[in-house]
């Protein structure tokens, strides 16, 4: 068990090895041979074998699913290793997915230079919250679709399955939208620093989302609006209401600038954008943003939040937003995300409002590590160490908040000063793994002395996935 992150519910060690050898086999019945072929891949790369798909012999590794263990739900899965065979089951295709990135784990980061062994265990995990979620922002810098598809990866390798991509924003929009080709041509080309912008075609988009759903991650798409919409005021100017600029931005102020809520263009834009934006993205979630809009009159911001929330609901999905949306009405199954204003967030939660936390203390992985990060941001006048990241309760974090209404965990990373993957790599990791275990372990299951132990097994995984990871020194790598 030193090995695996998240930590499982329940972990036995048994007696032996199943050693993977050229005899070793993978065996699943047909509507499963996606996932396996995806298993065989893998540990081919990893271990130079050939591992065919056949029927079920010695020296096999099988996959299955099994309508008789409730105790599953939808992402769990049971995993029986002894020297003969290695046998996964689970409820849910996505249970098996998480099953694999465990036998992944379970051997050697380089199984090239060892014998590929795996000891023998009985493995029992079922994740403690269904949102367990990354977020990364392209707006203030774009990332390309390679970079975005190794992201995934990375987040699929330690059981996340939420990725929020924050496509617009002031510095930049990043999405191609038929009915208003100006945003993303005119509002693509910019990016914080003056750096180069861009944008995802339709298609792009469309890559993005099947390449996650294969690795079951649904992505959310966020338009971040009233305020954070300077792009798109650049791009189209009819849907200005108030901001200190007309044109491009490229700097870090946030907060002046609101779309126009007067005028019916703004809503036939909101319309649209969602309209597409949905028809792009399968998954059941869609984010409207709505954080520090300071230049929108608080009337004028409830009346906003309330119809725009009328309007993309109608697309038939479910709508996610900042906590201060809980300042208007929320309809009864918007879910608020709290990061900064815990007063709004309890408001939400009152109103019986689901909670996604991202409380910016803790899993804003942006800011520093310390006061010499070369990355990353202070303003929190807190930084996040690893212990930080790990050492606290999504569901305690919010007192007098009801325990059942908190989805999940999500940590997101704001990329005004960061550009390049390798770059992000570096705020993200190994914070992203504590993130992990805080969503997946149940509490009383976790333990830091235990974690930094495990997170320092790692580091060679790590390297070998070419992780550009910070070296923190509370971890004994």
């Amino acid at each position: 068990m030193h090995t695996l992150i998240p930590a499982p519910l329940s972990f036995r060690s048994e007696s032996g090895q199943f050693r993977l050898s050229a005899e070793t086999s993978l065996c699943a019945p047909d509507d499963l041979r996606p996932l396996a072929e995806r298993l065989a891949a893998s540990l081919r790369a990893a271990a130079g074998l050939p591992l065919p798909l056949r029927e079920k012999t010695t020296g096999a590794i099988c996959l299955a699913l099994t309508e008789d263990d409730s105790a599953l739900g939808d992402e769990g899965y049971r995993l029986e290793v002894r020297p003969e065979t290695v046998k996964l089951t689970a409820a849910r295709p996505a249970g098996l997915f998480y099953g694999i990135q465990t036998l992944r784990q379970l051997l050697p980061p380089d199984p090239r230079s060892v014998p590929p062994a795996i000891d023998a265990c009985t493995l029992l995990d079922v994740p403690r919250f269904p949102w367990r979620g990354a977020m990364l922002d392209v707006a203030r810098h774009f990332f390309p679709v390679e970079a975005v598809k190794r992201l995934i990866d990375q987040m699929a390798f330690y059981k996340f399955n939420i990725l929020h991509l924050h496509l617009t924003d002031d510095q930049g929009w990043r999405l191609e939208i038929k009915s208003w080709p100006k945003l993303a041509e005119v509002g693509g080309s910019s990016a914080t620093r003056g750096d180069p912008g861009g944008y995802y075609t339709q298609e792009e988009y469309a890559e993005i989302v099947r390449y996650a759903a294969e690795r079951f991650i649904t992505i959310v798409p966020e338009i971040d609006m009233p305020s954070h919409t300077q792009a798109a005021i650049a791009a189209c100017p009819e849907l200005k209401g108030i901001s200190k600029y007309s044109g491009l931005y490229t700097g870090t102020e946030v907060g002046f600038c609101t779309l126009n809520i007067h005028e019916e263009i703004t809503y036939r834009f909101i319309e649209d954008v969602f309209g597409e934006l949905a028809a792009l993205t399968p998954g059941p979630y869609l984010h409207i943003g709505g954080d520090e809009a300071h230049s929108t009159p608080e009337a004028d911001y409830q009346n906003f939040i309330a119809r725009a929330q009328q309007i993309v609901r109608q697309t038939g999905k479910q709508i996610i937003a900042w906590e201060e949306a809980a300042k208007g009405q929320l309809l009864p199954d918007t879910i608020a995300q709290y990061w900064w204003q815990a007063d709004l967030a309890r408001r939400a939660a009152a109103s019986g409002n689901r909670l996604i936390m991202s409380p910016a203390t803790q899993v804003y992985l942006d800011i520093k590590y310390n006061a010499s990060t070369p990355l990353g941001q202070d303003w929190t006048q807190k930084y996040i160490e690893v212990q930080d990241a790990y050492d606290w309760d999504p569901a305690a974090a919010l007192e007098g908040v009801d325990a059942a209404l908190i989805l999940g965990v999500e940590a997101p990373l704001w990329t005004e000063t960061i550009a390049t993957p390798q770059e992000a790599d570096f705020m993200y990791f190994p914070r992203l793994c504590a993130v992990a275990e805080v969503g997946w372990t149940p509490q009383e299951g976790r333990a830091w002395e235990d974690f930094r132990r495990r997170l320092a097994a790692h580091g060679p995984r790590l390297e070998a996935l070419g992780i550009n990871y910070y070296r923190s020194p509370q971890i004994p790598w």
